[in-house]
């Protein structure tokens, strides 16, 4: 067994825990931008009221995410 994992240690627990939750939602939010990029594309000529609304929302979610990332990065990999 190696020294370094979620079982060596609570910061390490955290550590993994949190970059696999932050892995999670940028591989969902990659998939909501695709479905976006695809199959909901026709959306645009049927409702683009709503579609305009979800790509907004979707983008906030993706910048969230980013936001989020900025304040993880220092804490997990400087301190």
């Amino acid at each position: 067994r190696t020294t370094w994992g979620p079982w060596a240690n609570t910061y390490f627990a955290i550590y993994f825990t949190l970059t696999g939750l932050h892995a999670l939602h940028v591989i969902a939010g990659a998939l909501v931008i695709a479905y976006y990029w695809g199959p909901g594309s026709k959306m645009w000529k049927t409702n683009p009221e709503q579609f305009t609304n979800r790509i907004e929302v979707s983008g906030l979610f993706w910048h969230f995410v980013d936001l989020v990332w900025i304040f993880l990065f220092p804490i997990l990999y400087l301190l």
